[in-house]
């Protein structure tokens, strides 16, 4: 317990003196003022740690005047308040380490966001594949004729063409003897194809 606490004094029959006054202060530092200093005001850039006292007026006035950027250009003080960002520490950018100019070994990361796309690592160019392809809107429609044709939503309409060919010679009944057992299979391939070539595949 602190012997010079004012819980310890209330406790005491007399206390050995009035805390309830401040003691007096230093004087305002503003010139020809007489006031008591109850504020403190920076004194400037480069004296971060160095204030003036004034009395509440004038630290007013001070704080309307104050200016930290004064004496510096345009771009010092867009440099400064950059800097700012990391409290004035010194920054690397990424991959400048024991690699070198390589960058770090990232290819066996997954890469979602596309951090690593500067790097040209495989998982940034998987990870840009992966935005060209969901950039095109994919209707459930087209997705089930590509199914029927056997592709992949990627595919082109080079391909398109392609697998079509392939699918209505193996099921043409003409191509079969004339057997007829594969033609709503190959009802299906046309509709899809007519389908896919109406939204651009043909």
């Amino acid at each position: 317990m602190k012997f010079d606490s004012p819980l310890f004094d209330r406790i005491r029959v007399k206390p050995e003196k009035d805390r309830t006054r401040r003691e007096e202060g230093p004087g305002c530092q503003w010139a020809g003022c007489r006031e008591k200093a109850t504020h403190r005001a920076p004194k400037g850039r480069g004296r971060e740690k160095d204030y003036w006292h004034y009395c509440i007026a004038h630290v007013r006035e001070y704080n309307q005047n104050y200016n930290f950027f004064a004496g510096m250009k345009d771009d010092e003080v867009a440099a400064y308040q950059k800097d700012a960002l990391t409290g004035h520490r010194p920054t690397w950018k990424m991959g400048t380490g024991k690699r070198g100019a390589q960058g770090p070994d990232v290819d066996g990361a997954a890469d979602p966001l596309g951090m690593f796309n500067e790097f040209g690592t495989r998982a940034s160019r998987q990870a840009e594949a992966q935005r060209k392809a969901e950039a095109r809107v994919i209707r459930n429609v087209e997705r089930r004729a590509l199914e029927t044709l056997g592709l992949d939503v990627d595919a082109t309409s080079v391909e398109v063409k392609a697998r079509f060919k392939v699918l209505v010679k193996r099921h043409h009944p003409d191509a079969n003897g004339g057997d007829r057992s594969s033609e709503d299979r190959l009802v299906e391939i046309i509709q899809a194809y007519n389908y896919l070539k109406s939204v651009g595949f043909g």
